[in-house]
């Protein structure tokens, strides 16, 4: 079945660009120019995937992510400006899963769109073949349902948080390099040294748990090497 992907970009040319690469790709596109009318459709349509990008003519791309959050656990794609670093830590914060900077190739939108359906796909398999929960000290993570409690409290995460802490659980102390995480993650090839995505969504994690890097008493940063999650 092809997969819907949710699509807003006020600047026609590259909203156009996107939909015919991505139709060539057999998806299905709902393409708009205004955030109002695409989240109408939102509410109306089984979306897959969003690409969102941050600055729209009736809003931004980070109130839909937020909005987007509240009931859905779909990828969200921020597209920001080549200089908009802050723009991609804000996106992050709001759950977005990945960003893509302007000026980009639609053949990397493309490779992006399809490492993340891979994974969110993955995920939703893994779900229904496995009934798991993780235990590490007060913190349960429920892989079936997506849950997780600290000390009994409901946390919320993101997707892409959420697998971060399902693989550093899983890997029980052993320290996981940000090269693996974005490959457990993505699947995909656009890792490198200077890509901080892992790092803003090991802070947002910490935030989340009440941890901290100066006293972890969760994910400890092995620097010049990866994280794990503290034993004890």
């Amino acid at each position: 079945m092809p997969k819907n992907i949710l699509l807003v970009d006020d600047e026609r040319e590259i909203a156009d660009l996107l939909e015919i690469y991505l139709t060539n790709e057999n998806y299905t596109v709902y393409k708009f120019y205004y955030a109002t009318e695409a989240m109408k459709c939102l509410h109306e349509t089984k979306i897959d995937l969003a690409i969102l990008d941050v600055m729209l003519p009736d809003g931004d791309g980070f109130s839909m992510c937020q909005e987007i959050r509240k009931n859905h656990y779909f990828p969200i794609l921020m597209l920001t400006a080549k200089d908009g670093e802050s723009d991609k830590i804000i996106g992050l914060t709001f759950g977005a899963d990945d960003y893509i900077t302007k000026p980009f190739r639609p053949l990397e939108v493309v490779a992006r769109v399809k490492a993340q359906l891979r994974r969110y796909t993955k995920y939703n398999a893994d779900m229904g073949e496995t009934s798991n929960l993780l235990i590490h000290r007060d913190l349960i993570i429920n892989v079936n349902s997506h849950e997780v409690t600290l000390a009994g409290v409901p946390i919320t995460l993101t997707p892409t948080e959420f697998l971060i802490l399902q693989i550093l659980c899983e890997e029980n102390g052993n320290v996981v390099s940000s090269e693996k995480l974005c490959h457990r993650i993505w699947g995909d090839k656009y890792f490198n040294k200077n890509n901080n995505t892992i790092t803003t969504h090991i802070r947002h994690l910490r935030e989340k748990l009440g941890d901290s890097v100066e006293k972890p008493k969760y994910i400890k940063t092995v620097w010049g090497v990866g994280y794990k999650l503290e034993k004890h």
